[in-house]
């Protein structure tokens, strides 16, 4: 034991050595670092401080990679393009499947390799390129392959957090593909293909979701089949995980041992398919570290030897960050490694206790695996979304059995398909029974409510779930601490009782206007008769917004207005949509539909659509609509890639006694076009969540005396402006990240603020 704790000790230095490094974005600054270490290092052999040393060491080696990756990115003509914000055209080759995300946005990751500035300049630079569908520049990116290289034009900028990314591409225009895949990526390519068109014949959900759960390819999935496994925490069945690896390889080992291969041979059968994985699903980093997470834990179960795992586990964390320092500040690694040691740690013990207390072994097991990994990723997923998932683990109990047929017979089926397309597609139907199942439980789960519980997010959120799930785990294994957390369950339940008793009623009475605490986005109700909504933009996530329409009562939305296609106002639309029929969906007239058109697939629903330009008027009940902006026509120019913020659909809603301007996100330039068309207003829903692009005359001009802020708790934009807050300071500001739902009603003239925490 001494000797894993050691080389635990020894990755969690290189981690944070990483992380450290990285996010400061230390270039020469990092060789001092390493000096340090190395003398450190020396001094810890010289006094016999084994440990210490070697972890001084290895963090010194760290710390040289770093420097020279961050030095390389900071140095090179792509990072000097970004830095003064320029225009270039750049050939890119890719590196990782392209994703399009629920904006609308297509993000291509890959290595600048020419940049177009001082007659051309050779690089080996990584970048993300960003292509916005609605401005017609996804063309050619969208349809790129990993391996191709592709030129486009663009506008370069430093991204957030910087890192060892060289630059943000914002496309502009059509790229083209100059350089095909080699060899073995368009055999990979074919392989990808050839499961596609194995599963044809299927229904759409399957169809989609084969790809999918057996190569992260999910250009096929719908996007309400997303939503619904995110609910359900089966999310990681649509990527490329640990899990796909371990399937495979412990099928192939079982069936070369059955076989009678003996085994060395059946280990070098395995190691032959995951080579052939490999090739398939692409020599990616998130592969490569899912792959090693995964090789560990079959490891571990197959030999029996769990304590051996863990010196394996931290010595891939080693090896992976010093070969990748980005790693270390990478989300997915950080969820792979803590999934990872769950099921060293936790499983083997919790599987052994539940079968003492009488279950089988194998439902003990499939019991224990996704108990555990739960427990080790919960923190690290609260401290991301600010919400608990409660069906994550029962539903991944439904569902084991479907995904290991999926796995199994869809890559085989993608292999077959390079032989015989009948052989294949007879393959892959028992793939897509198996992954119906799971689709169906990810279906009952995403459809039950209180199954996701908000949460503090943060470092504060994770250490919260930590301490709870430690108190649980103590209050099952000892009797006194469970008899002490069965009163402390209780005075909480009495607690939580008590408030719920004697809060303010919610929804209040007369509410006209309400500003959903929907984190980092914009969801807003406007009321139009007793359980009847129009909502003005549905937020980034579906439960987020459907709850908040729960709580007010809307059993019926009449007009959705969605001002901009992006993610934080866009991507919610099915939680407004499904379960209330009938909505017509006004939209930005920029918008080229597709990010609409694809949510409102998520909601198997059929909204009208119409497009929102000045002039027009909505009248609903008591409510009046108004629309200010924008004009019809191209919105105000801008340089910056503010374009789709400054289209934004801006509102006057008016009921009697009572005005609220909705801004959605616009920016200085349209802002000032509308310049003497805002009348003196009592609400103000302040644009773009109180970025500090703001025109002081505009948010002064109707004079509020109530400033809304939408805006995420922690959001990593900075978001609200202090700049802002100090131009809506003769208003009363109310933001949702401090004071969650936020209604305005009117009685006798008087006009009331209600927050809901």
């Amino acid at each position: 034991m001494g000797r894993d704790v050691r080389l635990v000790g020894v990755a969690g230095v290189v981690w944070g050595m990483g992380f450290w490094l990285v996010r400061a974005e230390w270039g020469v600054e990092a060789y001092w670092v390493a000096g340090g270490c190395a003398v450190g290092g020396l001094v810890g052999f010289v006094r016999g401080w084994r440990g210490l040393a070697v972890a001084l060491v290895v963090g010194a080696a760290c710390a040289v990679g770093v420097g020279i990756r961050v030095e390389a990115v900071e140095s090179g003509a792509v990072r000097e393009v970004a830095e003064r914000r320029g225009t270039a055209e750049v050939e890119v080759v890719v590196t990782a499947g392209v994703r399009r995300t629920a904006k609308g946005v297509v993000v291509v990751e890959g290595r600048a390799e020419w940049v177009g500035v001082r007659g051309g300049v050779r690089v080996r630079t990584p970048v993300v390129v960003m292509a916005m569908e609605w401005e017609g520049s996804a063309g050619g990116w969208e349809k790129a392959r990993v391996g191709e290289r592709v030129r486009g034009g663009g506008r370069f900028a430093v991204p957030d957090g910087g890192g060892l990314v060289g630059a943000l591409v914002l496309a502009r225009g059509p790229a083209e593909v100059v350089g095909e895949a080699g060899a073995w990526q368009r055999w990979a390519e074919g392989v990808r293909a050839g499961l596609r068109g194995a599963v044809d014949g299927m229904a759409a959900a399957p169809r989609g979701v084969v790809p999918g759960m057996v190569l992260g390819d999910v250009s096929g999935v719908p996007q309400r089949i997303h939503e619904e496994f995110r609910a359900a925490g089966l999310v990681h069945c649509l990527v490329v995980s640990g899990a796909n690896f371990s399937i495979l390889t412990a099928v192939v080992l079982w069936a070369g041992r059955w076989a009678g291969l003996g085994v060395r041979r059946a280990v070098v059968a395995a190691g032959v398919a995951a080579a052939g994985f490999f090739a398939v699903v692409g020599a990616e980093p998130s592969v490569l570290r899912a792959s090693v997470m995964g090789a560990i834990g079959l490891f571990a179960v197959f030999t029996g030897r769990e304590r051996q795992g863990v010196p394996s586990l931290a010595g891939a964390v080693i090896l992976l960050i010093l070969l990748d320092p980005g790693l270390a500040g990478s989300y997915g690694f950080t969820l792979s490694v803590t999934a990872t040691a769950g099921l060293l740690l936790l499983a083997p013990r919790w599987r052994d206790a539940l079968h003492a207390w009488g279950l089988s072994r194998g439902l003990s097991e499939a019991v224990a695996v996704p108990l555990a990994a739960q427990a080790a990723v919960g923190p690290v997923l609260a401290a991301l979304s600010g919400q608990v998932g409660l069906a994550a683990v029962p539903a991944n109990v439904l569902a084991a059995p479907g995904i290991g047929v999926t796995t199994v017979c869809g890559f085989a089926a993608a292999v077959l398909a390079q032989f015989s397309a009948d052989a294949a597609r007879w393959t892959a139907w028992p793939a897509g029974w198996a992954a119906s199942w799971v689709i169906a439980v990810a279906d009952a789960f995403a459809a039950l409510p209180y199954l996701v519980l908000p949460w503090p997010g943060g470092l504060a959120g994770a250490a919260l779930l930590a301490a709870c799930t430690v108190a649980a785990v103590a209050a099952v294994r000892v009797r006194r601490v469970r008899r002490l957390a069965v009163a402390a369950g209780a005075g909480a339940l009495v607690a939580v009782a008590a408030v719920r008793i004697t809060a303010p009623a919610w929804p209040p009475d007369g509410w006209r206007f309400v500003a959903c605490d929907v984190g980092q986005g914009d969801a807003l109700v406007l009321a139009e008769a007793p359980g009847r909504a129009v909502v003005v933009d549905a937020g980034p996530d579906p439960v987020l917004v459907d709850g908040c329409l729960r709580r007010l009562g809307v059993r019926k939305v009449s007009l959705v207005v969605i001002t901009h296609p992006h993610a934080d106002h866009l991507a919610g639309l099915s939680g407004v949509l499904r379960g209330r029929p009938g909505a017509v969906l006004a939209h930005s007239p920029l918008s080229g539909l597709g990010p609409e058109r694809r949510a409102v697939a998520a909601a198997r629903a059929s909204p009208a659509l119409l497009a929102a330009v000045q002039g027009r008027r909505w009248t609903h009940g008591e409510l009046t609509l108004d629309v200010l902006a924008p004009r019809p026509g191209p919105p105000p120019p801008s340089g910056d890639g503010t374009l789709v913020n400054n289209a934004s659909v801006v509102l006057l809603a008016r009921w009697p006694g009572l005005s609220v301007l909705l801004a959605g996100d616009l920016e200085e330039d349209a802002q000032n076009a509308l310049r003497g068309l805002v009348p003196r207003v009592d609400v103000l829903k302040v644009p773009h969540h109180g970025s500090p692009r703001q025109e002081p005359a505009f948010l002064t001009e109707g004079r509020p005396r109530v400033a809304v802020i939408s805006v995420g708790r922690d959001n990593p934009y900075g978001h609200p402006a202090a700049r802002t807050l100090q131009l809506l300071r003769p208003a009363r500001i109310y933001r949702t990240d401090l004071h969650g739902d936020i209604a305005i009603s009117v009685s006798n003239s008087h006009l009331h603020v209600h927050t809901r925490p």
